[in-house]
């Protein structure tokens, strides 16, 4: 057997500072706040996500064929109004386009992911030529209007035939997505210079495999650890593979959705609540990837589910914690828990165990092995998914992965919000919530950099309005309105402001 867990990697028991601090002490004399301006460094990178099946359509051209996305979508009950991805907001047809609106914002960067199954259908074999030609376009075009292709390999849509071959729970999709990202690196490597292997693994494990409310729908607590340890190793693999196929001066990244975990009292039962959360929502992925280890009180929360001695295999460790040049953050609220335990940790607390997590509705859990946690709706003003407004959170999270792996340059590769918006008869979309909302995110950037973090840019979350999901298209999250109707553009208020925080190179400080 091999060891899953080394007997002197540090427990990790997350400390969790409140309040952010706002003195641009840690900021060249420059970049401080200069006419009410907080000013980032110089080389700081402004820009915007999307991901494949949220924006492209075309589902089944080019020889695409379904991905699991493809297949939850069009299952009755799965999505909000039946809505699936199938057109999205044409991205596929109208990249040239979103382009030009790309650069009339301003943006630096463009971070996008690539449709596994568009590329290599089967998830198996040769790549399909149509399906990278669209990519080469694509970034030819980004490169073009002097923005910056970020590519993302892999944001949750597996082929189908590799999860009717089992999924991620099975040990051989990480072995084909270590070849999958080498026909990438062949293809784009002269092109694209920042690549992530994964965003948020969390997600395609636990809601996954886990709760179910996302593809492919299964709710299975041991397929969902077993997942989360595939997708460790397929980054692993796909790490190997780009650094093979790439030109030294490429950069390599993950991005992890970590969760700033907060316990609702300082009892002792709430923080060995906030522990289980910060195990299995957080260091199942930091540990092994930035640490070489699984913890071991995630072994010890999970052994009742999984034995973790024969899920992990000699060199599994080694591949998993092969050194990345960046790590990417997603955020967008904190995650807030109390024990069903009372006080003393043995007795029957209040209430029962309820899971307002932010994460969809589901009568099973994504967070194995914390039965007896509840979570709670944080306070204050909250956007139109319900997640508390929070830049506190950024803040802490942020200093967090700083302390703990201080060499490592990090980016904020996704941060938004969704409000209820609409085009008013001016033929406006203003939307001064997602503006406050961005600011106040932004001038925790700031802070945490003025405090010696190293963050190198910053990714709205995102470009433009698209498929939520299981939310459908009933969520919008974009800088830009989509009239999905007639594919129309509407550049919102948020947008313009966006555009001119760019050209700044700042934002305002109140």
């Amino acid at each position: 057997m091999t060891a899953v867990h080394s007997a002197t990697a540090p427990a990790e028991t997350p400390r969790i500072p409140r309040g952010a601090r706002t003195a641009p002490s840690g900021i060249p004399a420059e970049q401080t706040a200069t006419e009410g301006l907080l000013r980032f460094p110089s080389g700081f990178l402004w820009g915007a996500a999307t991901a494949a099946y949220q924006i492209e359509g075309a589902a089944a051209e080019g020889g695409r064929t379904p991905s699991i996305w493809d297949t939850y979508s069009h299952t009755p009950g799965r999505v909000r109004n039946g809505d699936t991805g199938d057109t999205a907001a044409d991205h596929y047809h109208r990249y040239r386009d979103d382009i030009a609106l790309m650069s009339s914002l301003g943006l630096q960067a463009y971070r996008f992911s690539v449709s596994w199954s568009r590329v290599q259908p089967t998830g198996r074999g040769p790549a399909v030529e149509r399906g990278l030609d669209f990519y080469r376009a694509l970034v030819d075009g980004l490169l073009e209007a002097g923005i910056t292709p970020v590519a993302t390999l892999y944001h949750w849509d597996l082929p189908q035939e590799l999860e009717d071959a089992g999924g991620w729970p099975v040990r051989d999709t990480a072995e084909r997505f270590g070849d999958y990202a080498a026909l990438l690196a062949d293809a784009l490597g002269d092109r694209v210079g920042l690549w992530t292997t994964l965003n948020e693994p969390w997600c395609s494990a636990f809601l996954g495999y886990g709760s179910g409310v996302h593809a492919p729908g299964r709710t299975e607590p041991a397929s969902s650890l077993r997942a989360a340890h595939h997708l460790n190793l397929g980054h692993g693999r796909a790490v190997a593979a780009l650094r093979s196929g790439l030109p030294a001066a490429a950069e390599v990244s993950i991005t992890l959705n970590l969760h700033e975990v907060r316990p609702l009292s300082a009892s002792l039962a709430d923080a060995e609540a906030a522990r289980r959360i910060d195990a299995v929502g957080n260091r199942v992925f930091t540990g092994p990837i930035l640490s070489g280890a699984y913890p071991e009180d995630l072994l010890a929360d999970t052994a009742h589910l999984l034995n973790w001695d024969e899920l992990v295999q000699p060199g599994d460790l080694a591949a998993i914690s092969a050194p990345i040049d960046l790590l990417g953050v997603n955020y967008y609220t904190p995650t807030l828990v109390s024990s069903r335990l009372g006080t003393d940790g043995v007795g029957a607390g209040a209430g029962a165990a309820t899971r307002d997590d932010g994460h969809g509705n589901s009568a099973h859990s994504p967070w194995p092995g914390s039965e007896d946690v509840i979570f709670h709706l944080p306070p204050g003003e909250q956007t139109a998914m319900r997640w508390s407004i929070d830049p506190s959170g950024l803040y802490d999270l942020l200093t967090r992965i700083h302390r703990e792996h201080p060499a490592l340059p990090l980016l904020v590769t996704e941060n938004g919000a969704a409000f209820d918006d609409y085009v008013n008869p001016e033929g406006e979309v203003r939307d001064p919530e997602r503006i406050a909302y961005l600011r106040s995110h932004l001038a925790a950037v700031h802070a945490v950099i003025a405090d010696g973090v190293d963050v190198r840019g910053y990714f709205l979350w995102s470009l433009m309005d698209n498929f939520e999901w299981a939310y459908g298209y009933g969520k919008r999250f974009g800088a830009v309105y989509v009239d999905y109707a007639t594919q129309r553009r509407i550049p919102k208020s948020s947008a313009h402001w966006y555009a001119e925080a760019i050209r700044r190179g700042g934002v305002s400080s109140v």
